[in-house]
């Protein structure tokens, strides 16, 4: 059952695949490119400029350019790609980057740099296309003014990431603290007419939160990031020059609904959270399986209400079906603190959780990120079923110690239980299944 339900996992990788899923959304032919309902005819602007930015930047960017035969990228006049592992020789005339994640790196805020740059050169008989996608926060950076240096910005994110803020929680601070995000990358590129396809990692309703928004109205308040830090007890563990910016009120507002520079853009989602679950739903259900998909889980639930939902919503389904196969599919992510320094993620966390609960049982459990990655692992996640607390105390595994050091990944590497996909040039959030027989 493990294995079923890794190859459940990987056909749902291949079927949310961007180069299946964006060309059903977007097209170009005799020089107008289709995106939903909306045309633009490409023959009306003068200079076409590309910034993509995240974990599907590749592939989006690729994907693109296969559409745009009559006007290649190697035309573009200026353009920025930053993403995890990426060559600068791929596309001629895009400045490449590697940027970092989950913290920014040197590529970062040079790839930021680069793209205010080709940005502010962009005019009003210009067309700007934006290819955003998670992990866009940390792979193109600048701090919101020259007190804050990258140093400090790093620390933040280091912060922000490990301290169990929700990542809506995180991108309201980083977007009041950065010069792109939060609409301010459109504020520079302003009055240029301004395109944004984007792959959700965000909660259903908060688009303008996939990569921070950097094309987008911000919702969110500078009050609201000061409550959160307050509430997180970071602001005596922020960096001197943030905290500085906030007890003297000078962390400036982000641009708004409404706002002038929003009012020649338009933004396209490709593929999100959702699309993820019931593809996976519909592999569950040709197994013929009796499914229940949970969408249920909030990004504020702890480790221990997320595992403890979704295993009585299994028992749940047991009872209803006796002496048949159920399952459980569910998606999403949440709140999951770092507590010690060792490797592994949210979803390995999950499966570790839920080892001694489904041992001696014929149940089986999978959690994998559909980007490939799980926390600081090579991982993309793992899979347990009624055996694997056995076959981990003859190991000399402890889940609870492993727990206690954040050590997930160790645990199921020595299993040979984690779920190993590389990076999938794709981003939407993470995939639970749970099987009872």
């Amino acid at each position: 059952m493990r294995e079923t339900l890794e190859k459940l996992f990987l056909r749902t990788l291949e079927a949310i695949a961007l180069e299946r899923v964006m060309p059903r959304k977007v097209s170009c032919s005799g020089g107008v490119l289709t995106l939903g309902t909306e045309r633009i005819e490409l023959g009306a602007f003068d200079e076409l400029v590309v910034v993509a930015l995240g974990k599907a930047a590749f592939p989006m960017v690729e994907i693109l350019a296969g559409m745009l035969p009559s006007r290649p990228l190697s035309g573009v006049a200026t353009g920025v790609l930053s993403t995890r592992n990426s060559s600068a020789s791929v596309f001629e005339g895009l400045a490449c980057f590697d940027g970092g994640h989950p913290y920014p790196n040197h590529d970062s805020f040079a790839s930021a740099d680069a793209a205010l740059e080709a940005l502010r050169g962009a005019g009003s008989s210009d067309l700007v296309l934006y290819l955003l996608s998670g992990g866009g926060s940390s792979m193109c950076e600048r701090p919101i003014c020259p007190q804050i240096s990258r140093r400090d910005c790093t620390r933040l994110y280091e912060l922000l990431v490990t301290c169990g803020l929700t990542v809506l929680e995180i991108n309201f601070i980083r977007k009041h603290l950065s010069a792109i995000k939060g609409g301010r990358m459109s504020q520079a590129a302003y009055p240029a007419r301004q395109v944004t396809l984007f792959v959700s990692d965000v909660p259903p309703g908060s688009p303008s939160n996939v990569a921070s928004g950097p094309t987008m109205p911000d919702d969110s308040s500078v009050d609201d990031c000061v409550e959160i830090i307050r509430r997180a007890g970071l602001m005596e563990r922020l960096p001197v020059s943030i905290r500085d910016l906030f007890a003297q009120g000078r962390v400036p507002e982000t641009p708004k609904r409404g706002a002038q520079v929003f009012r020649a853009s338009s933004w396209h989602c490709l593929l999100t959270p959702e699309d993820a679950a019931t593809t996976l739903a519909d592999s569950v259900q040709m197994q013929g399986w009796h499914l229940v998909t949970d969408l249920s889980v909030e990004d504020d639930w702890s480790l221990e209400r997320v595992t403890d939902h979704l295993l009585a919503k299994l028992r749940t389904l047991q009872s209803e079906h006796p002496g048949e196969i159920v399952a459980v599919v569910s998606g999403g992510e949440y709140s999951c603190p770092v507590l010690g320094d060792g490797a592994g993620g949210r979803n390995q966390a999950f499966v570790l959780e839920c080892v001694p609960k489904i041992a001696g049982k014929n149940l089986a459990v999978l959690s994998a990120g559909t980007d490939g990655i799980d926390g600081n692992s090579p991982a993309a996640g793992a899979v347990a079923d009624g055996t694997s607390l056995e076959r981990a105390l003859a190991a000399g595994l402890d889940p609870a110690e492993t727990a206690r050091r954040s050590d997930s990944h160790i645990f199921f590497d020595q299993l040979g239980d984690t779920v190993l996909t590389g990076p999938t040039g794709n981003n939407v959030r993470d995939l639970r299944l749970l099987v009872a027989w």
